[in-house]
């Protein structure tokens, strides 16, 4: 997360294609006699996702058209300067292009929108025409309700104009298909080909080509990182067809720079040294049937080469069918929604739509940009577009885990593979670029997922063992050139066990906390594979290295106007002498309001997107320790939730709502969990607290409406009670389904506190549970029926025996 907290819970003024009921549909229930909606939910759950969530106030999420995974992300840009995505709901940004690639959720700079085309329902002459991007835009059409006329659905994105063009996109992985259809007083319609605007603007060494007899635009250039110091190049490849008669000739064409087109230029013969925008401008017949005039423009983008671009493109759409192209995209979506199946009976079909559409979300990044890696050739996959790890390693790929390791594991070996390549683990990249190191090398507990929810079926998915614990013993042991950009900061982490304050090496440090308890954790994710492995040194090693948070422990810190919250994490200096940072820094009472981001010559007070109010996700029965015991644990907790200290956007507090089951109190968890997703979560457009963060926020909204939290690189899952009467895992990989069925579901209190929904007992498969607290991954491997008895006291414990607490490391529980 990058933008300030935004603390919305009302519903949003600017709800668009299924959000613009929201507000009518908050108090609207799925009758058990209705079967209309789970007919929905077995043959058709792309119906149920709301593309629009999180598009405005900083949401930044990508509501275009794109396939499960899709490098191509086609969509709509605007004016906004919240246009991360290129899109913003808010009406009053105007519309500037449509472009091919994008990324979702992220902050940093704006990324991506490169190629952007665009319709001219009318211009005087061919010279007249407007071509610059501030002269061009427009805005969108109006509903009465106020909001733009957007619509989507996965693989498709419309929207209406007020040229009175209307625009349609849909996708294939490396291909975009637009739908431009022209009024019928446009006796000249034409489209801008854009090669040099992307978000930054900072398009250089621009090539581009006209063919006059056939309409193709090809083009490339090299353009600016988002969040890192490089550049990348891409290509793009352009054809066009009249929708009623196939091929069509242009009657007019030229390249443009600014906003003069020439007509009947064929190339790019501009001078850019003064940032010029380049593109081409064609024009079309009017349809001579009585038909409106549509234009197909198939679009294809590589990061190789022109002709890979058009190779691209005639390969994956080579009929121009835009119904064929948008119902496989569609398919594709289903097939992964329908793998999680809830029971929206007695639930809201609010709550049905937003766990519908966060699990989409949790599909668009990382990228499949397999064959359009330029950096080297390779065999294996190649993904892109982790923007960053850091978001995304909590809950996204422990998500994957349960329904989609096919794709899980085709990430792992494009991770694996840049690894071998570059040195280390990929932790944030985007377009082969590799941008700023957040956390930890957080590469290493998503490997460490994966191995441990999958050993045994690594080599039939074609994962290394050996590959995958090198990556890893890279990152953990090799200092690399540069850690801002990868690896770590592995000499002092070695020597001193934290990363100190102060210079070392020569190196400024920024961030040195929290970089401390991410290292921790991600040698805490080494272990676990190294136990797995049968590497019982390194197995101890690294589970020592995981309690190196210890280590920035000062137990005589206490947070100002409540001296009852004794002990904190701190920023230590090379010479062991603790450093002092206010409790309050980067939070909302922080009273020097400082910032807790990227900027290394500001943030120099230890954290990163949080307080030192932070927890240790593998070890909170030595935190419970470290402060005092359970009941002062609680209190902790409880003052963190009511003194607003607790940060839905920013990702070292998502697991706090769930830490109540480590003092034995899950009904606590069960209660906060919902209060988060009533507060901060719904389905207007502003239906995020934050950035989405490449899927992060999607992932975790999934697991707290499906009463789970995961604790990645560990067979164990954290139990609460789903807001549905039960919900399905499939597992393609086990081909077996786990389903958690909650007996005498009676549905969800709007505002979290109270209800029935606390869990009293659990059985799995008729039999009762070691534990009320966490399921194992073994029941999700076997396929089974895990049965939750609810009961509406919140003082329910985890039950009895020596398993019935979720484990931590200092007790031994993942020797």
């Amino acid at each position: 997360m990058w933008t300030l907290p935004l603390r919305i819970a009302a519903l949003g003024l600017f709800h668009v294609g299924l959000a613009r009921q929201a507000s009518i549909r908050v108090a609207e229930i799925v009758a058990p006699s209705s079967r209309a909606w789970e007919t929905i939910v077995d043959s058709d759950p792309a119906a149920l996702v709301n593309l629009f969530i999180g598009t405005t106030a900083g949401g930044h999420a990508f509501p275009g058209a794109t396939v499960p995974h899709g490098m191509v992300k086609a969509g709509m840009d605007t004016d906004s300067p919240g246009n991360h995505a290129g899109y913003d709901a808010n009406p009053a940004y105007l519309a500037t292009g449509f472009s091919q690639l994008h990324e979702t959720g992220t902050g940093g700079d704006i990324p991506l929108s490169n190629f952007k085309l665009w319709p001219l329902s009318n211009c005087p002459s061919f010279e007249q025409c407007h071509t610059s991007l501030d002269k061009r835009k427009a805005p969108r059409k109006i509903l009465p309700n106020g909001a733009p006329d957007d619509e989507a659905s996965p693989g498709y994105f419309a929207t209406n104009l007020t040229t009175g063009v209307r625009v349609e996109l849909t996708a294939t992985r490396r291909t975009a298909l637009h739908r431009y259809t022209f009024p019928a007083a446009s006796t000249n319609p034409r489209i801008i080909v854009d090669i040099t605007n992307d978000g930054k603007m900072s398009a250089r060494e621009v090539v581009m080509k006209i063919n006059g007899t056939t309409g193709r635009v090809v083009g490339g250039a090299t353009f600016d990182g988002s969040f890192g110091p490089g550049s990348y190049r891409a290509y793009t490849c352009v054809d066009f067809q009249s929708e009623s008669a196939g091929f069509v000739m242009p009657t007019e064409f030229g390249a443009w720079s600014g906003d003069t087109p020439k007509k009947g230029t064929r190339d790019n013969s501009f001078d850019l040294s003064t940032g010029s925008q380049v593109g081409a401008l064609l024009t079309f017949p009017q349809s001579s049937t009585n038909r409106l005039t549509s234009i197909l423009a198939r679009v294809g983008v590589s990061l190789i080469s022109i002709e890979q671009a058009c190779a691209n493109a005639e390969a994956e759409i080579p009929h121009f069918d835009f119904e064929a192209v948008k119902d496989a995209s569609r398919s594709q979506w289903n097939d992964i929604l329908k793998r999680i199946r809830v029971d929206p009976v007695g639930v809201p079909r609010d709550t049905v739509e937003l766990f519908y559409s966060s699990l989409y979300r949790t599909h668009i990044v990382p990228a499949d940009y397999t064959g359009e890696n330029p950096k080297w050739n390779s065999t294996e996959p190649y993904y892109d577009s982790f923007y960053c790890n850091w978001d995304t390693y909590r809950t996204l790929f422990p998500l994957m885990s349960l329904h989609d390791p096919e794709n899980f594991a085709k990430i792992t070996r494009g991770m694996i593979d840049i690894q071998k390549h570059e040195g280390f683990l990929p932790e944030c990249r985007s377009a082969t670029v590799m941008q700023h190191v957040q956390g930890g090398s957080n590469g290493d507990p998503i490997l460490a997922e994966f191995y441990v929810k999958f050993s045994h079926e690594a080599a039939h998915l074609n994962v290394s063992s050996s590959d995958l614990y090198l990556a890893l013993l890279a990152d953990a042991e090799n200092s690399p050139q540069d850690w801002e950009l990868q690896g770590r900061q592995i000499k002092p982490w070695r020597l001193l066990n934290y990363i100190p304050s102060d210079k070392y090496d020569g190196e400024a440090n920024t961030r040195q906390v929290s970089r401390t308890l991410e290292y921790a954790f991600d040698d805490f994710a080494i272990s676990q594979v190294s136990k797995l492995l049968g590497k019982v040194d390194d197995h101890r090693k690294y589970s020592r290295r995981a309690s190196n948070f210890l280590n920035v422990w000062n137990p005589n810190v206490t947070v100002p106007g409540a001296k009852e919250i004794r002990g904190m994490m701190q920023p230590r200096l090379a010479n062991g002498v603790f450093d002092y940072t206010d409790p309050r820094h980067c939070s909302i009472h922080d009273p020097d309001h400082s910032t807790c981001y990227l900027d290394s010559y500001i943030n120099t007070d230890g954290f990163y997107e949080g307080s030192p109010i932070v927890y240790v996700p593998h070890d909170t029965a030595k935190l419970i320790e470290l402060q005092g015991g359970k009941e002062k644990f609680i209190s902790r907790l409880d003052f963190i939730f009511n003194q607003s200290y607790f940060e839905p956007t920013d990702e070292p507090s998502l697991q706090m709502p769930f830490m109540y089951h480590y003092a034995n109190r899950p009904g606590l968890s069960t209660q906060r969990s919902r209060q988060v997703i009533a507060e901060f979560f719904n389905t207007s457009s502003n239906g995020l607290p934050g950035n989405d963060d490449s899927g992060a926020m999607g992932s975790y909204v999934a697991f707290l409406l499906a009463g789970l939290y995961p604790l990645p690189a560990t067979n164990q899952i954290l139990l609460s009670s789903p807001f549905f009467p039960q919900v399905s895992f499939r597992n393609p990989l086990f081909g077996t389904t786990t389903t958690i069925r909650s007996k005498g579901f009676v549905g969800n209190p709007p505002s979290g506190t109270g209800g029935k929904v606390f869990i009293k007992s659990v059985s799995v498969n008729g039999r009762p549970y070691k534990s009320n607290c966490y399921l194992d991954w073994d029941v999700f491997v076997a396929g089974s029926l895990v049965e939750l008895t609810l009961t509406d006291d919140i003082n329910v414990t985890c039950g009895e025996g020596v398993h019935a607490l979720p484990p931590s490391l200092s007790t031994g529980g993942y020797d």
